[in-house]
């Protein structure tokens, strides 16, 4: 199984991008600056969501992890606990899985898994022996 953020996602932040940069010229100096700056950052998301794909996988012998942090591979024997953070803040619930080492704790949130956290950490602890 694998998970990693939507491709439609991916392709809107690159649209946003090129569009932003393509527009530019038809502001101020000011705006040009920040058009530009907000241009190659979604160019630069977009760039990070196809270099790091998939974001996290999983098999009969562990988990394989990819973000802009770190690419790692983690047996089974490594992965002392797997659950789903929730948080409520101003009205906004916001959940991440949370994949814990003992020594470091991995965090992916929905965008990044392209999937409720729920719903992997059940296919995660399903697949785990």
């Amino acid at each position: 199984m694998r998970w990693s953020v939507r491709g439609a996602e991916t392709a809107l932040a690159a649209a946003g991008g090129l569009a932003l940069l393509g527009l530019i010229w038809l502001v101020d100096a000011p705006g040009r600056l920040l058009g530009a700056v907000a241009g190659l950052g979604l160019l630069a998301l977009a760039g990070s969501d196809l270099l790091w794909r998939p974001r996290l996988a999983v098999d009969d012998t562990g988990i394989a992890v990819a973000t802009p942090g770190r690419r790692a591979r983690l047996p089974w024997a490594e992965v002392t606990d797997v659950r789903v953070d929730q948080r409520r803040h101003l009205g906004l619930t916001s959940r991440t899985l949370e994949i814990d080492t003992g020594d470091d704790l991995i965090v992916l949130g929905r965008r990044s898994l392209g999937a409720d956290p729920r719903d992997v950490a059940a296919a995660l602890t399903a697949r785990r022996p």
